[in-house]
């Protein structure tokens, strides 16, 4: 079956108990045995739940992986993969990862004997130059949050697969639909499903594919050991989202295409990230790698802007974190998703006070350039 065709049937549907066209939310915590040690294949919701297998189901379907496994939150998602290693383990890391996973990494892991070295993922000599006898993990972001950078998959399989590493990727910002790792050679795939998959800015939660039964088997274990899974009813909210993925994402990157073209030609912008874009330094890796370019746009203001005047300045555009949603966000990354990085970090990869985060929605696009332009005329 087809992507679309697979996002509104994969899993059990309908409902084998009922015929439910609309899988139901079990809402249970617990569930009856037919007798000592023998079930109807669940026992308790946080080892398992109907709601979340088929949405885990669906994922795994989604991504061609082995299984699915749904998480309370995207961190709650990272946070389970980043434990399948030991105290004394070495991670290697793209530098301008969501400001989330560098805290998770830099400032909670590494107290538990876990070391990172954060890397610019774009070159093959300096990811294998920071490999060390004690490396077990890439973990990488492509396109990366928020700087729009696009790391080769291949490239980076390659290397791990050499290396004995595991290859980790955070496919969040292209989602499925644009973007499969898994048939590029990467062994983990992490997401926010808070993002694209659930698409409606309503629920927070997290989501892991997996690639082979020994990884399925290790993943599970932590999720039921560490209680890090979701809820049935939120695993619900994705799943609905989930059926509409492909009709959203061709509109978040229609629009996101005509957003970007303004943007490049405005006089009080700097420069433009985005990978649709011929001039973005990952745009042939990007074009060869996805199906589409997503709806994800960064760009910096000139010099001495006056970056909070624009940024209270929208109307359509609301001011808030996240992203993927129908309505179109804007943020400011130093203050808001990264400030948790240190601010001489977050210079020296880029992200500067001058940048600005734009999520794309499914507006009219006239009425969004409409709204850019009067924002950002307070420049």
């Amino acid at each position: 079956m087809k992507f679309e065709t697979l996002s509104i049937h994969a899993g059990d549907r309908p409902d084998s108990a009922y015929n439910a066209v609309c899988f139901p939310i079990y809402q249970t915590s617990t569930f009856m045995f037919d007798d000592i040690g023998k079930t109807k294949g669940f026992d308790y919701s946080r080892t398992s739940n109907p709601t979340r297998k088929v949405l885990e189901d669906t994922i795994a379907r989604l991504e061609g992986g082995k299984a699915g496994f749904a998480f309370a939150t995207g961190m709650a998602a990272e946070a389970t993969v980043i434990h399948l290693l030991e105290a004394g383990d070495h991670v290697i890391c793209g530098d301008d990862v969501y400001g989330g996973t560098y805290r998770l990494f830099a400032d909670v892991m590494t107290k538990f004997g876990v070391e990172f070295s954060f890397v610019r993922m774009n070159n093959r000599q300096r990811i294998e130059e920071a490999i060390r006898p004690n490396t077990k993990m890439v973990w990488i972001e492509t396109p990366s949050n928020p700087l729009l950078n696009i790391v080769d998959i291949e490239m980076v399989a390659g290397i791990a697969r050499s290396k004995n590493l595991l290859g980790v990727i955070d496919n969040t910002f292209a989602s499925p639909y644009l973007q499969k790792p898994i048939d590029l050679g990467m062994d983990l795939v992490v997401h926010s499903t808070t993002k694209y998959l659930n698409g409606h800015c309503d629920v927070v939660s997290g989501a892991v594919v997996t690639t082979t039964d020994t990884l399925s088997e290790k993943v599970h274990f932590l999720q039921n050991g560490m209680g890090t899974c979701a809820s049935p009813f939120d695993s619900w909210l994705v799943l609905r989202g989930i059926e509409t993925l492909a009709v959203r994402m061709e509109r978040h990157q229609q629009n996101a295409s005509i957003v970007a073209s303004y943007l490049v030609e405005h006089p009080a912008v700097e420069k433009v990230f985005y990978p649709g874009l011929k001039n973005h330094p990952g745009h042939e890796i990007a074009a060869k790698q996805m199906s589409g370019f997503g709806g994800m746009i960064s760009f910096i203001l000139k010099e001495r802007s006056n970056v909070e005047d624009v940024l209270r300045g929208f109307e359509l555009f609301a001011l808030a974190e996240s992203l993927g949603g129908a309505a179109s966000l804007v943020e400011h990354p130093g203050t808001m998703s990264h400030a948790s990085m240190p601010l001489d970090y977050r210079q020296t990869v880029g992200i500067t006070d001058e940048l600005i985060r734009l999520s794309i929605g499914l507006e009219n696009a006239d009425d969004l350039i409409d709204d850019l332009k009067q924002a950002l005329a307070k420049a």
